[in-house]
């Protein structure tokens, strides 16, 4: 599913390694080099008779070559430090919510969005920026998981409430593009008549409140934000780390809640416990 507007291929590959952890980026500027580097060492050769179409083929290609081993490694090296400085902001926004209950109302909606990207990041999906462009437009997170594509919208209002017609909006872009599901994620509250509609639908209001208490309880700072009163997070039987309230998505155990292992988006940790 792409949302996004289409774009040149110098910012596609910035773009794409931009996406990729900044190791891996790097490594793909590396492999592009040696690649290319290799096949513009190559000897030019002079035409042969008959083989004019191959010689000109050729002649294009070592161009190609000889410019791309360092146009294409610049590329992905520039996508890997965005992608480098992207995950440490990302971090450092998460930290100060998991710390701060008004680091919400500080925050410019531009780090909102990212900062509900970690949350997610950290939820086990995989996130994509979709480069809204714009404060409040469209459709800014595209989430991956097991279950298919899931849409997310923030909204970073502090005085007025989010009401149904935005709800309604992203529901209609669901539609559009197949997705399973989505979300709505705001700074502030939502109308009651946005919760209506939204009730027995794929699609999930995360308010101001809620998404600070799943950021303090992916922080190891306190419980998690759909916890029943009175119940505390245990630890992972896998690796120790504290355990995060989620809800299956999909498969047999759909809407079921179960605790999950709160590494498993760094470390890929699989530890779940039922809820009792």
């Amino acid at each position: 599913m792409e949302l996004r507007e289409k774009q040149g291929w110098p910012k596609a590959l910035m773009g794409l390694a931009a996406r990729l952890p900044w190791w891996l980026g790097l490594t793909l500027a590396g492999l592009a080099y040696l690649g290319l580097h290799h096949l513009a060492q190559k000897p030019f050769g002079t035409p042969q008779p008959g083989q004019m179409g191959r010689f000109v083929l050729w002649a294009v290609t070592h161009g190609l070559a000889l410019a791309g081993q360092y146009l294409l490694p610049l590329f992905f090296g520039m996508g890997a430090l965005l992608s480098a400085f992207r995950r440490d902001r990302a971090a450092r926004l998460h930290a100060a919510a998991a710390s701060r209950p008004d680091a919400l109302d500080g925050m410019r909606w531009q780090e909102f969005e990212i900062l509900v990207g970690e949350y997610f990041r950290r939820q086990g999906y995989g996130v994509t920026d979709n480069g809204g462009g714009g404060a409040d437009g469209g459709v800014d997170v595209v989430l991956q998981s097991d279950g298919g594509s899931h849409l997310v919208q923030c909204k970073h209002w502090r005085a007025l409430r989010v009401g149904v017609q935005p709800v309604r909006e992203l529901y209609g872009v669901m539609a559009a593009h197949g997705a399973a599901g989505g979300f709505v994620v705001t700074s502030g509250e939502f109308t009651e008549e946005a919760v209506r509609f939204a009730n027995g639908l794929a699609l999930t209001l995360i308010n101001g409140a809620t998404l600070l208490r799943g950021i303090r309880a992916q922080a190891g700072s306190g419980p998690s934000s759909t916890a029943p009163a009175g119940l505390s997070a245990p630890d992972c039987p896998v690796c120790g780390a504290a355990m995060v309230l989620r809800q299956a998505r999909s498969g047999a155990n759909a809407g079921k809640q179960f605790w999950g292992c709160s590494r498993y988006a760094q470390d890929r940790c699989r530890g779940t416990r039922e809820v009792d």
